[in-house]
């Protein structure tokens, strides 16, 4: 068709002109779809939530005769026990008041805000300006950020397990392969560093440290750290230190950010106000740059520039009152917060300790407990997922199974609830396992039998 378009024609009059011939096939080929056939895109495809996938799939139906308890949700506002301060509240009405923060801010923040958050976060080991800091929606956004900036299809990076499942929900959908270095429960959820190292290849472009955790509530200590960023080092890997959940330690602990620990590793901090602050709707977080040695150098910046240019995403009401919430939030506000935190977790953990078949872990931080479960002792449930959801049917106790978390037959319990559900749900856990409980004996009787 296209050799007849441009060929001379004679039209019979002695005059040469183009065919049409050869317009009308191409139209016929840009038109040449003779139905509907719209298919989704291979992203949209590979982006699976674990939790998500798994939590659907249950069948979650509650006892009708008790009132259901949810200790899956990790957002401290469900059940209004833990407000935010009236000072972060009204730092929010000044805001809107003032009609100064209606319109769009620069993709990255306003420079004010992030010279407030680069203020805050700033100490002598790792000093931060207002172009070290992007303010982002949420935690999650600045995740999201990070890991695409350092990661191409085909490169992979290294994830705690148990750990929080949105880094593989961003990484697989982008194609980066996800290794699951090991966290151990016995020394409450400690990296397992020599199992860590063994993963780095010539394709790993970045190591997340999630301290404090979620889902474990452990808090590491700084000579911890400094391990971790030794084998980062020996590498050359950067890290992304997920840090959403940093200063909320209890008594007794002390939070370390890794970038005041570290001399040579470039880190990408995440973190927002979310949890710390009891108000994860308002969707403002940040990545904090820190590059001591220029390593990460102007390309990663720009490149967190350009990212961030995609989508407008921190709210810019939220960010025309961060400096009152950053600098005139109670230190009793954050100590109430802790106080309760650590209370309703002595409590699961008391409680769950004496029940037997579980073995809880005490957390030193964040909003979390992980409880394992000797499946050997309850050979009517095949698997976690199985156990609490069963639980669920038979006590209206709903806790998140582990292997939303990679890490199967443990299930998480969120800290938040009031304390007198935090004790009625324990009391439910403890007659269902005692209902389900088999010893080893037991079970070779019945097999007997």
């Amino acid at each position: 068709c296209l050799s007849y378009l441009f060929s001379p024609t004679y039209n019979g009059n002695g005059n040469h002109h183009k065919a049409v011939k050869g317009i009308v096939c191409l139209a016929k080929q840009k038109s040449c779809r003779q139905r509907w056939n719209i298919r989704p895109s291979e992203m949209s495809i590979n982006t699976l939530n674990p939790i998500r996938a798994i939590v659907d799939g249950m069948k979650l139906t509650p006892n009708p005769e008790k009132p259901m308890i949810a200790l899956s949700i990790g957002d401290p506002t469900v059940f209004g026990n833990l407000p935010t301060d009236d000072k972060v509240l009204q730092a929010m009405k000044d805001a809107i008041d003032s009609n100064k923060y209606n319109g769009y801010a620069p993709s990255v923040g306003y420079q004010k805000s992030r010279e407030v958050v680069a203020n805050f976060y700033s100490c002598t080991e790792a000093p931060l300006e207002a172009e070290d800091v992007l303010l982002t929606s949420g935690c999650s956004q600045a995740i999201d950020l990070a890991i695409t900036v350092l990661c191409n299809p085909g490169d992979n990076i290294l994830v705690p397990c148990p750990g929080f499942s949105l880094y593989k929900t961003l990484a697989v959908s982008l194609g980066i392969q996800v290794k699951l270095y090991t966290l151990l429960p016995e020394k409450s959820w400690e990296i397992d560093l020599q199992h860590m190292e063994s993963l780095i290849d010539d394709r790993t472009t970045c190591l997340i440290v999630n301290n404090p955790s979620n889902p474990c509530g452990s808090v590491y200590s700084k000579e911890h750290l400094q391990n971790i960023l030794s084998v980062a080092s020996k590498h050359c890997v950067p890290i992304l230190a997920d840090e959403i959940y940093g200063d909320m330690v209890f008594p007794g602990c002390t939070y370390q950010s890794m970038a005041s620990l570290s001399s040579d590793v470039p880190i990408l901090a995440c973190g927002g106000l979310a949890k710390r602050w009891l108000v994860p709707g308002w969707r403002l977080g940040w990545i904090l740059i820190h590059d001591k040695n220029q390593i990460f150098g102007k390309e990663i910046r720009q490149g967190l520039v350009k990212l961030s240019q995609r989508i407008l995403g921190a709210c810019t009401i939220v960010q025309g009152a961060i400096e009152s919430i950053l600098n005139d939030t109670p230190q009793e506000f954050y100590h109430r917060t802790i106080s309760f935190l650590e209370s309703n977790s002595e409590i699961c953990f008391s409680e769950l300790s004496t029940v037997p078949g579980l073995t809880p872990v005490m957390p030193s931080g964040a909003m979390y407990l992980m409880v394992g479960i000797e499946m050997e002792h309850f050979p009517e449930f095949q698997n976690d997922v199985q156990f609490t959801e069963r639980l669920v049917t038979e006590q209206s106790v709903f806790c998140l199974p582990a292997t939303a978390f990679e890490y199967p037959n443990y299930f998480r319990i969120v800290v938040t609830v009031p304390e007198e559900m935090m004790v009625e749900a324990c009391t439910r856990i403890r007659e269902f396992c005692q209902r389900h409980y088999r010893t080893c004996s037991q079970d070779s009787n019945e097999l007997d039998q």
